[in-house]
């Protein structure tokens, strides 16, 4: 039996996505996975041991110049690779209406996914042949868990979800794993932002701990901020440019995490390590961090600047 997983983006709803695989493998053995996803983010299902198939799409870049020649060619190579196999349930874990009309029409199987009560954008429920109901309240992951059950017609037992990815990375941790913090200092949405006074406090008093702390970035803005960061203290490396993989590999050996909320923050979730995560304006409880040692430290006034540097130690310190 053959399924294809529709869910392109973005970060933390692909990883987002990985506790059902884990569920539908286990209690499916037998069953093979596909999966659909952005270009950007190809790399995650990888690490997952139940996925067969990653077939990259590129929406997001795409429309930029859809009807461009290349853009053209490159559409029509998609529709061919996702046309190679007929698949027994295609699972649209996106619920949008692009992922639905560009890529779950057209795909051969029977099609599953969230009812309009349950969707995201409910006319993309249009495009599935059988729909699920399942509730809103829940967090993201359990979401996800519960539409995979009822796709493919097994029980939950109510135990946490597993990403199954952790493991992916513990032959190649750096050589200096345990001995180091992460701070995720970066993220598109400039509410979301801690203040540099801030993350310059918690450095300045992680100090007299011993453990480094590493910079990760993606952009130059991003770089330039972790230079900032880092200006005047010994103890603190800015990262240079790394892959997702790569990125992920720093992660899985930190000995903790500092994060605002990012796709990074999931992927610290996704790898099983502590994690306090900063949240000012959004709303942890549907798409917070999820899984083993995640906290998330809210804004009482829902400003990000508010969150006082001596706060976050004091969580932090439990690890340390």
């Amino acid at each position: 039996m053959r399924v294809l997983i529709v869910k392109t983006s973005s970060m933390g709803d692909v990883l987002h996505t990985l506790p059902a695989l884990t569920d539908a493998a286990r209690h499916l053995p037998n069953m093979t996975f596909d999966w659909v996803v952005e270009e950007n983010f190809a790399q995650i299902p990888t690490w997952h041991f139940a996925v067969d198939k990653v077939i990259p799409v590129a929406i997001r870049r795409w429309r930029k110049n859809w009807f461009g020649k290349s853009i053209r060619q490159e559409r029509h190579q998609f529709i061919q690779s996702l046309l190679e196999r007929e698949y027994d349930c295609i699972i649209d874990a996106q619920g949008l209406i692009k992922s639905a009309f560009f890529i779950t029409r057209k795909a051969k199987g029977i099609k599953h996914g969230l009812d309009r009560h349950s969707i995201r954008e409910p006319i993309a429920s249009w495009f599935y042949d059988v729909k699920h109901s399942v509730p809103k309240s829940m967090h993201a992951v359990e979401r996800v868990r519960q539409l995979f059950a009822k796709s493919l017609g097994y029980d939950l037992s109510g135990d946490m979800g597993d990403y199954a990815i952790a493991s992916h990375f513990l032959s190649e941790l750096p050589s200096d794993h345990g001995q180091y913090l992460i701070f995720l200092h970066a993220t598109t949405r400039y509410e979301k932002h801690w203040t540099e006074d801030a993350w310059r406090q918690l450095i300045q008093l992680i100090a007299p701990t011993d453990l480094k702390i590493k910079l990760p970035w993606g952009t130059a803005n991003e770089m330039q901020s972790a230079q900032r960061l880092a200006q005047g203290f010994n103890h603190v490396e800015v990262l240079p440019k790394l892959s997702l993989s790569q990125v992920a590999t720093e992660l899985a050996g930190a000995k903790a995490v500092v994060s605002v909320d990012t796709g990074l923050s999931h992927l610290t979730a996704a790898l099983d390590r502590p994690n306090i995560t900063l949240f000012g304006q959004t709303d942890p409880k549907l798409i917070g961090g999820y899984g083993k040692n995640q906290f998330s430290l809210v804004s009482p006034d829902q400003k990000m600047q508010t969150i006082s540097a001596t706060k976050v130690y004091e969580q932090l310190a439990r690890f340390l």
